[in-house]
């Protein structure tokens, strides 16, 4: 199919539902792509077409999808039968069941045939793990494709697929998505299943869904995968009305506020707020009315909250894989994951008593800021996506990081702020994310800029709690006004 790069999932879908294409077509096509541009980018790090295949010849669930290749993130997604390994040169066992996600994305007709990289452990925001290598970012060899779904972002932008599965515990779906100029959503919290291996992740921050080119593949999917599971710990219903019908619907005038400030003590490129700027006078000639406000709440200990949660749960990871999978599986451990495991140990269940009351705090500041605004409006980055290695530690640095991660010296750290020093690369470029995982509102990430050198740069739009009604309005409404579906990197 030559024109196989150009549908989103539901034309694709259409197609098969119209009889013009067979879903092994669809499949082979998706297979081509990928075995073409994959050596180049390195966003696949695991493939299962046989299965694929007897899949696409049988009977497919006559979904919104039906026929549509899939690749799933080699992180949270089980797929039963199929190894996953998290990023990590340590880790690699094969599940007996699926996620209960995955067995919402089959039901729709999904075709699934391969999984994309991930950093270890989904734990930074560029996907350059140790195991797999970099993936490149479609749109220029050597630059970050952002993390943790940076293989997902990749495979969508670069027509490899028009869907894969993305997870967000600080930005990990929307990161990836505005550095790849794709469309991503982090669902409201517990919307969105994550069992049964877990009940939540990181005490709620992570979220889980699909990255796309297009809103209405994110709403379509949205409609079939939203709602309560079994043994949940949330019990969140998922909109009475179709998120598929909200994407054609005039939002409205709405109040937007807009701002330029992260919550994290770092500095803004220009170029993101040159897009932010321009995005702010689009919503304004689109009627909207669009003003500079900032939510009033302590931004100098976030970054200290967030971290003590992370770690306190990468810490518990690191225990489970010496204790199921060896000693020599967590000697293989990145010295970043084994150095946040170090501090998360160090720290006491008052640490992150403390810190989720913290988090309570963000939770309230927003949602009372929210109660003036309909939406808040960010860059979704501080800057252009980085060349590979800026955001890796130096070779001296993982030195020190294996070194002292035997020694439970964390708090220590912690309170002479020097894990603040240590993490700022990576915790800077969170600025502005962080906030959707910490409060467990939903946001958009919309590939609205492209900077002087090319690269997207996507703005992130914030909504309230389980209001992606509005945020996909808003976004159907932006992507008529400003079409990106069009806009593909060269060579693919």
């Amino acid at each position: 199919m030559q024109e196989y790069g150009d549908y989103d999932g539901l034309a694709l879908a259409g197609l098969v539902k119209s009889g013009e294409v067979h879903p092994s077509e669809l499949l082979e096509t998706a297979i081509k792509k990928v075995e073409e541009l994959n050596p180049r980018l390195n966003a696949v790090v695991h493939t299962f077409y046989d299965r694929a295949r007897i899949m696409a010849q049988n009977d497919l669930p006559d979904g919104p999808f039906k026929g549509v290749p899939f690749l799933i993130k080699d992180l949270l997604d089980n797929y039963q039968g199929e190894p996953i390994c998290m990023g990590s040169r340590g880790i690699r066992y094969v599940p007996t069941e699926n996620s209960e996600l995955v067995n919402r994305y089959l039901r729709t007709g999904v075709v699934p045939f391969g999984k994309t990289s991930t950093p270890e452990l989904g734990l930074t925001i560029t996907t350059e793990p140790k195991a797999h290598g970099p993936a490149h970012n479609p749109w220029k060899q050597g630059i970050s494709t952002g993390g943790s779904s940076g293989g997902s972002a990749c495979a969508v932008a670069a027509r490899m697929v028009p869907i894969a599965s993305g997870s967000d515990g600080g930005g990990s779906i929307r990161f990836p998505s505005a550095c790849c100029g794709v469309f991503g959503l982090k669902p409201s919290r517990g919307l969105n299943p994550m069992g049964p291996e877990m009940g939540d992740g990181w005490d709620g921050a992570v979220s889980a869904h699909i990255i796309t080119r297009s809103v209405r593949d994110c709403a379509a999917m949205l409609d079939q995968t939203a709602g309560p599971e079994i043994g949940g710990p949330y019990h969140v219903a998922r909109n009475s009305e179709s998120y598929l019908d909200a994407v054609s619907q005039d939002p409205g005038p709405l109040r937007i506020a807009f701002s330029r400030k992260p919550f994290i003590e770092t500095s803004v490129h220009p170029e993101a707020l040159k897009g932010l700027e321009e995005t702010a006078r689009l919503l304004e000639s689109l009627g909207h009315h669009v003003e500079e406000a900032d939510p009033v709440m302590d931004r100098s200990v976030i970054w200290r909250d967030y971290t003590t949660v992370v770690t306190s749960h990468v810490a518990a990871v690191a225990e489970r894989v010496k204790r199921e999978l060896g000693r020599e599986a967590f000697e293989k451990l990145e010295p970043t994951t084994l150095s946040m495991a170090m501090i998360g140990r160090s720290l006491t269940g008052c640490d992150l008593i403390q810190a989720r009351m913290g988090w309570h705090d963000v939770q309230l500041a927003m949602g009372r800021f929210l109660a003036s605004y309909d939406v808040f409006l960010t860059p979704t980055l501080v800057g252009p996506p980085q060349p590979h290695g800026v955001l890796m530690p130096l070779a001296i640095e993982e030195m020190s990081m294996r070194l002292t991660s035997r020694a439970p010296i964390g708090r220590v750290l912690m309170k002479t702020g020097f894990v603040k020093l240590f993490s700022k690369k990576t915790l800077s470029r969170m600025g502005f994310t962080i906030l959707g995982n910490i409060t467990g509102l939903p946001g958009i990430s919309v590939p609205l800029h492209t900077t002087a050198d090319g690269l997207p740069l996507g703005m992130l739009f914030n909504g309230r709690m389980c209001d992606e009604i509005t945020l996909f309005r808003l976004a159907g409404q932006l992507e008529q006004a400003r079409p990106w579906m069009g806009r593909k990197p060269a060579g693919v």
